[in-house]
Order: structure tokens, then C-alpha cells, then sequence
């Protein structure tokens, strides 16, 4: 019997490959990595060919870790970094390096789209800001600077979608990722003439647009062998990661929300209707789940800002993890819960890498602000801690101004682990947090669920809640929540007052 789902990730450092069973189990996982070439400033490419190789690789390794045959796997499905742009002939080749979500370079064909439609207009069709970070200003660079190869495209395609391109010959996308691309009608759920006309592209060089759940096509017989797999497996779209993760958190019902802490963080939340923020602080994503929405607000260095602590504040405690083989994360939270909350009244602003959400300021500089003699690096520990929670309040905020309804959050990520980061996230929004069993697998569990629907091993993505059960409740104290009211006031207007003095550094 069919009954094992392979999902594979295709995240920005390498490819996830997982296996889970018809229980949704995770039975195995393989990992193969990828690099990414920075040329320039502002630039980040990768080799889609890398991509094709870390999917065979990792599926030969997962079937034989997992002492899997084959033909018992049900259907393939995918997850992927969003926001790309790959170019593919029809065969499904690339015809160049992808340019990946963390490319910036296409600012002027940014200022060039905001001229020929508004970007309130853009903003209310997309449910996204515009902004090189998106597919439409990286297709108009290739077409300005490499315009024979942008007339050679069959299609422009996301990274997930350029290796089912390969597997099946299908050019297809799903809604998650078609809204990472700033030319697509969130709410109709179809490509937007009206910013296609406007920036003149051409619409046969888009992919078709499916739900997460389809089966889009199965596995030609060129290309099983290599891949691993039986000829005809089915293949299932699945979703970009930041959907996938929102699925596989548990978030498939209105009312639902989550944070995810990594490296990046962001609050995402399940909605029958996008939230459009009259100032764009936030956007809207298609969710996983079809007819749902997923209005997210990101900001740059969360779990970045703990790892900048951790290089340069803690080196005992790294020296000191590595004698007692344990994380230095788990010392540093040792170290900052000896500090009082607040920080003894020290602030930390997390704009290590500029701002997204709510600023959108890529001038942005973080800053201790407060700091004296008296302070102590616990202090200093703690305050990043804060800085991040506090942050991530605006974006909560923001929300909660158009008429939210949040009661709980649940959070994943790695720094999901940290017990008194809990605290202070429940005590700062002043929301309950659920710590599910599984926190850094969720974007493949997202990918597993709709892969699983798909092919009928489960019946809907309801079936997510009970596969991510809650570990871990986090109750708010109302002393600390009043305490956070007043420094949150204070962390509010610090970004104003300094937005000047980011821009005067910038210009140094």
C-alpha cells in the first residue's frame, strides 16, 4: 500500500527531504545542502541545478535510511524558499542562476513599476508593498539588462515549481507563491491584468496557478531513476515555506495565529479575508488552505539578533557550552533571567539588517539605548530578548488595529525552545504562547498535510491541529504584562525619533 508522503523543502541553505507516514509520523529526514553566490552587493543567486541535485540525493538517502521501497511512496509534494524568480525554458531547464527571495538589486525597476501603477493600488490588489524582494522587479531587471534571454522564457517559475517542472513537464505554481510575485489578485485569485498591462508582461510567461492540494502531474519516466522514485508518482504542489510553516504550525482556522522565531521572525495569523494596514506595515499571503488568507508581518533579525549577542557578547558561555556539550544559547538564558524584566530599564532596537515589517527601512540601525554603568551583560542579554518581543508587539499591534481576533499564539522556530523567551513573548503581547511538539519541522509537516489531501490519506487540513499537539502553555503574568505596557510605550517612540539620524548615518 501507498502510504508514505515525501516532502521536500527547498530552503535557502539546502534541501529537507522528509518522510511521513499515512498517521502523519515523521518516519525519516535527509539534508543536502546548496551555496549561494553573492556577485555583487545586493545580490543573491543560486544554481537551479543544485536544487535538481539536492532532490535526487536527499530522496536516494531518505528511502534507504528509512528502509522505504519506492513504490510505497503515496505522492511527492514540495515546499520551497518564495519570492524567486527562475527563468525555464520548455523543457523545464533553467536559463540561468535563480535570482532568490534575498536579492535586492532590482530597485529601480521597483521605482519604474511604482510609475506606472500606484502602489497603493499595487498594495491592494497583491496584499504586498512593492518592492525588489518580489518576482515582478526581478523579471524587469532580466528583461532591461539581459533582454535575449528574457525573450527566450517559457515561463518565470519559483523554485519549488522549477523542479516539478522537471519531474512532470508541468508549468504550474500554487496561490501561495503566485502572491509572493506582486502581480497577482489575491482576492480573485487569478493573475492581475491590470499590473501586467501596466508594467507590460507578458501573462503566457507566467505559470499556471493551482491550489496547494493538486495533484499537478506524476513523475515522467526520464527522470524517476534519477530522482529515486517509481514512474508515475504522483506530485502535489504543495506551497512556499512561509505557507508551508503556517499549515504545519497548526494555523487552518480563522482566529489562529503563530510566530515563528528563527534567524527571521514573523506573526502570521488564518483569515477568510486578507488585512490590508492603511500604512502597508503588513501583507497577505494565499494560505495553505484553499479560500484562506495569511496576513504576516516580518521583521529582519530576530533570532539573527540572539546569534550577534551570542558571537559578540558571549564568549564565555560559548567556551563554556562546548566543555559542557550544551547549547550557549541555553547559559545566555540562564544568564538573562538574572536580570530584572525590563533590563533595569535598558532597550534594544533589532534592526541589525535594516527593517521589513512595520518600518520598511533599510536604513535602520540597531541600538542599545539607556545603557550605564550600572548595566551588566545579563542586562544586555535580556534586553535583546525584549527587543525582538517588543518588535514584534508592532506587528501584533498592527493586526489587532484592523479588527484581529487573537487569543493565542503558537510559536516555532529554534528559538521557540527557550523557555524565559516564552515568557517574555506572553507577557509582551499579552497573549497566551503554545509551544507545539515539533517547532523546526513544521514547514515540511505543512508541505506533508497538503501533500496528504491531495491524495486522500487525510481528509482536510483540520488534520493539522491534531499532528502539531501543544508541548508547552505559557499563561501571561499580569504584573509583567503591565510592566511591558509601559516599556512598550517607550520602545514605540524610539524608532521615530532615531528614523532621522538612520538615514545621516546612511549617507556616511
Amino acid at each position: 500500500m501507498k502510504r508514505y508522503i515525501l516532502a521536500h523543502d527547498l530552503g535557502t541553505t539546502g534541501n529537507k527531504a522528509t518522510l511521513y507516514d499515512d498517521q502523519g509520523t515523521l518516519v525519516s529526514s535527509a539534508f543536502f545542502g546548496y551555496d549561494t553566490k553573492y556577485a555583487q552587493v545586493g545580490w543573491a543567486e543560486q544554481n537551479p541545478e543544485d536544487w535538481w541535485q539536492a532532490v535526487c540525493a536527499s530522496t536516494h538517502e531518505l528511502l534507504q535510511k528509512a528502509h522505504i521501497a519506492r513504490d510505497e511512496v503515496a505522492c511527492i509534494v514540495f515546499s520551497g524558499q518564495m519570492m524567486g524568480c527562475v527563468p525555464i525554458d520548455r523543457k523545464g531547464q533553467a536559463l540561468r542562476d535563480a535570482i532568490i527571495w534575498a536579492d535586492q538589486r532590482a530597485v529601480e525597476q521597483t521605482q519604474w513599476m511604482a510609475k506606472q501603477i500606484g502602489p497603493e493600488e499595487v498594495y491592494r490588489i497583491t496584499g504586498h508593498r512593492l518592492s525588489p524582494s518580489y518576482s515582478a522587479a526581478k523579471m524587469l531587471w532580466i528583461r532591461d539588462h539581459q533582454p535575449d534571454l528574457y525573450a527566450k522564457t517559457h515561463k518565470f517559475v519559483h523554485a519549488k515549481d522549477a523542479i516539478v517542472a522537471r519531474l512532470t513537464g508541468a508549468f504550474v505554481t500554487d496561490c501561495s507563491d503566485a502572491a509572493g510575485m506582486n502581480l497577482y489578485d489575491l482576492e480573485r485569485g487569478e493573475w492581475s491584468e491590470a499590473i501586467l498591462q501596466a508594467v507590460k508582461i507578458d501573462p503566457t510567461q507566467l505559470p499556471e496557478v493551482h491550489q496547494s492540494i493538486d495533484v499537478v502531474g506524476e513523475v515522467m519516466s526520464d527522470v524517476a531513476e534519477e530522482v529515486g522514485v517509481s514512474v508515475d508518482t504522483p506530485v502535489v504542489i504543495g506551497g512556499g515555506d512561509g505557507a508551508c510553516a503556517a499549515a504545519g504550525a497548526g494555523i487552518v482556522r480563522e482566529g489562529s495565529a503563530y510566530n515563528y522565531i528563527g534567524s527571521s521572525s514573523w506573526i502570521g495569523l488564518a483569515t477568510k479575508a486578507p488585512i490590508y494596514d492603511p500604512t502597508m506595515r503588513t501583507f497577505n499571503w494565499a494560505h495553505l488552505v484553499p479560500g484562506f488568507f495569511s496576513p504576516t508581518g516580518t521583521m529582519q533579525t530576530a533570532g539573527g539578533s540572539y546569534q550577534w549577542t551570542r558571537d559578540q557578547l558571549c564568549p564565555l558561555e560559548v567556551e563554556c557550552a562546548a566543555k559542557l556539550g550544551v547549547s550557549p544559547y541555553e547559559l545566555m538564558n540562564l544568564e538573562a533571567d538574572q536580570s530584572p524584566i525590563g533590563a533595569r530599564g535598558l532597550i534594544f532596537l533589532p534592526y541589525l539588517l535594516g527593517e521589513r515589517s512595520p518600518h520598511w527601512n533599510p536604513n535602520a540601525r540597531g541600538a542599545f539605548i539607556g545603557l550605564t554603568m550600572t548595566h551588566k551583560r545579563a542586562d544586555m542579554i535580556r534586553a535583546v530578548l525584549e527587543g525582538v518581543a517588543l518588535n514584534l508587539r508592532v506587528v501584533l499591534e498592527a493586526f489587532l488595529d484592523q479588527g484581529a481576533k487573537i487569543e493565542a499564539i503558537r510559536v516555532i522556530g529554534g528559538g521557540a525552545r527557550s523557555k524565559l523567551w516564552n515568557q517574555i513573548m506572553a507577557n509582551v503581547y499579552g497573549r497566551v504562547i503554545l509551544r507545539p511538539a515539533l517547532l523546526e519541522e513544521a514547514t515540511s509537516m505543512g508541505a506533508a498535510i497538503a501533500g496528504g489531501v491531495g491524495v486522500g490519506l487525510f481528509p482536510d487540513f483540520s488534520v493539522a491541529e491534531r499532528l502539531t499537539p501543544i508541548a508547552v502553555t505559557t499563561e501571561v503574568d499580569p504584573e509583567a504584562k503591565a510592566a511591558y505596557d509601559r516599556l512598550y510605550k517607550v520602545f514605540e517612540a524610539a524608532y521615530p525619533a532615531l528614523a532621522p539620524i538612520y538615514d545621516r548615518i546612511a549617507e556616511l
